[in-house]
């Protein structure tokens, strides 16, 4: 199992955090569209590591088009020597709409088709077919030799998509290279309700399930000691709480008999009770959705649940921890 880290958005540091992480024998580094950019990190992380991964998860489709996608990844992918994996994914209607101004609609096709414009972008770039994409959201039918970079050393980005929905994940299986399975989902729910998802997704784009490889971000809780351990479970309970607030996510709590718990989250977010929301999610949810452990157990605990069917894992442990704290953790997964 190949195991990523994520990275922040601060570029007078991302590049010593990014060497510094490689040095720690993380396989990828990992940015998020939330407060900066998520695509200038990694190429300063490009600049300053040699072997690790570089994706985004996610940068935002809906917010861009497939043009100005599928250049931004030719430039990573060529400049890092090949390790650019390009992350995608639809953000919320109200994120859509009323951040970025950006049209929302039948997102899970607009989806599948933003990633087949892209991929004939590119192949236009590759001098393999003219460009010629006609669909209908987007149409791409005109590339001059003055703005066509031409083929790319390293080959075309591989691309991720996040998902939860099964008509999301069904476009993961049919278009893409990999899923970035989102970290508010259960080992219950990946099995019964992703996996066959994809499947479904690959069969219809006449492809191997065993071609789509599964990155996910795992909630862990653990600590060196009891006390500690209850302070980081808080935060993993409020960030559990925060996403089972979300409509899109409420197929989730369903699969497990806890729906009618979503719009009474939904309302105390509404109205700013943050802790409130944390109380709700009890034990059971808690382990349900995390593994919870001692330092030592936490790579058995993930890889019990997850090591058969997932390729990629990064930690969601919304709290601190010290220096190469997570090192030996790192290590047995890598071997495991």
């Amino acid at each position: 199992m190949r195991v990523d880290r994520g990275i922040g958005g601060d570029l007078t540091t991302v590049g010593r955090e990014a060497a510094q992480a490689e040095q720690d024998g993380f396989d990828g580094l990992v940015t998020a569209e939330t407060s900066h950019d998520p695509f200038f990190p990694l190429l300063l992380a490009a600049e300053h590591t040699q072997r690790v991964e570089l994706c985004t998860g996610i940068a935002v489709a809906f917010a861009r088009n497939p043009f100005v996608t599928a250049q931004i990844g030719w430039d990573l992918q060529a400049f890092s020597g090949g390790r650019f994996l390009l992350g995608l994914g639809s953000q919320v209607r109200a994120h859509i709409t009323r951040r970025f101004s950006m049209p929302w609609d039948a997102p899970a096709a607009r989806m599948r088709e933003f990633i087949l414009a892209m991929r004939a972008i590119w192949a236009s770039f590759e001098g393999t077919a003219k460009l010629d994409f006609r669909g209908d959201f987007y149409q791409h039918t005109l590339i001059t030799p003055f703005f066509n970079p031409g083929p790319n050393p390293h080959g075309v980005p591989k691309v991720f998509l996040a998902a939860v929905g099964e008509r999301m994940t069904e476009v993961v299986g049919e278009v893409c290279d990999g899923m970035l399975v989102h970290g508010f989902t259960t080992e219950s729910y990946l099995r019964e309700i992703t996996i066959p998802a994809i499947e479904r997704g690959a069969a219809a784009g006449g492809r191997e399930r065993s071609a789509i490889e599964l990155s996910l971000p795992a909630f862990v809780v653990t600590g060196p000691d009891e006390a500690t351990m209850a302070a980081n479970a808080a935060g993993v309970r409020s960030q559990i709480a925060f996403y089972g607030s979300t409509p899109n996510y409420r197929g989730v709590l369903e699969h497990h008999g806890w729906g009618d718990l979503q719009p009474e989250l939904n309302a105390l977010s509404k109205e700013g009770k943050w802790v409130e929301m944390g109380n709700l999610i009890d034990d059971d949810m808690l382990h349900t959705f995390a593994v919870v452990a001692e330092p030592t157990e936490v790579a058995a605990g993930i890889l019990g649940r997850f090591g058969d069917v997932v390729q990629r894992v990064s930690f969601y442990a919304p709290y601190a921890t010290p220096a190469g704290f997570w090192a030996p953790i790192v290590a047995e997964l890598q071997e495991g």
